[in-house]
């Protein structure tokens, strides 16, 4: 008879048990901390995750002793481990670092919000952004995740997959032109622009975008002329056998 624990992970399968319950309850404040301050009661975790208290409130506690949560009177917020390993994460990516000259000097040419992203799944995931702090209807940051369909840099990167499971006529376009282009989407009078980086099926799907006033975003010479080469200046750097060190491979692979 076995004497496994039954919340034990054997390392070979899925997680299950204690794993599987953290990562949930995880996901529940990183999903709070893009769109507001406040911290979340051990009820409102419950509610959210759908576990029974009991189990939750074990949980968070365990979270507590290992400070990935900190406890502040009856609310729970993400504790500076998590900021420490989410900002290593970041921080360690070859694409961020490849990315950030070009991404600031868009930003400086543009005066726009810029956005780097890659595709995780189904989902955008944002590695960084450049500007917005004045329109606090911009959730995203470096870390924050949406779905690829509802977003115009979503559609850039999904152009670039080698075989995709769906493929519309937005996405199409896409290919053919390298610009992916929303108005009037999560702001009236604004629109989005976004450019994939590199060529369909090379290596993880990355894409930037650039977002502010349609009058500004509309000007081919302003913006999209700007965008498409920030995006060509990037890969360049990817490729570059300068930047040809494990961590770039990865990126590469």
């Amino acid at each position: 008879m076995s004497s496994r624990n039954p919340e034990e992970q054997d390392p070979g399968q899925p997680p299950t048990g204690v794993l599987r319950r953290a990562a949930r309850i995880l996901d529940v404040f990183a999903a709070k901390a893009g769109t507001s301050p406040a911290g979340l009661t051990l009820t409102q975790v419950v509610v959210a995750t759908g576990l029974p208290q009991a189990s939750v409130h074990r949980a968070l506690e365990q979270l507590v002793a290992l400070h990935w949560i900190r406890r502040e009177g009856m609310e729970y917020r993400l504790g500076m481990r998590m900021v420490e390993l989410g900002s290593a994460a970041v921080d360690a990516d070859a694409l961020r670092l490849a990315a950030l000259p070009s991404l600031r000097w868009l930003h400086q040419q543009t005066g726009c919000i810029v956005q780097l992203g890659v595709l995780d799944g189904d989902d955008v995931v944002y590695l960084e952004r450049i500007g917005g702090e004045s329109l606090p209807a911009i959730k995203t940051r470096a870390g924050s995740r949406t779905p690829a369909r509802q977003s115009t840099i979503g559609t850039a990167l999904l152009a670039l997959e080698s075989a995709p499971s769906v493929v519309d006529l937005a996405i199409v376009r896409v290919r053919e032109s390298r610009i992916a282009y929303k108005r009037d989407g999560c702001l009236e009078g604004f629109a989005c622009l976004a450019a994939p980086i590199g060529p369909q099926g090379y290596g993880r799907p990355a894409a930037i975008s650039v977002f502010g006033s349609a009058r500004r975003v509309d000007n081919e010479q302003q913006v999209r002329i700007p965008l498409q080469s920030a995006a060509a200046a990037i890969w360049q750097r990817l490729n570059a056998p300068a930047t040809r060190h494990p961590v770039a491979e990865k990126v590469r692979a």
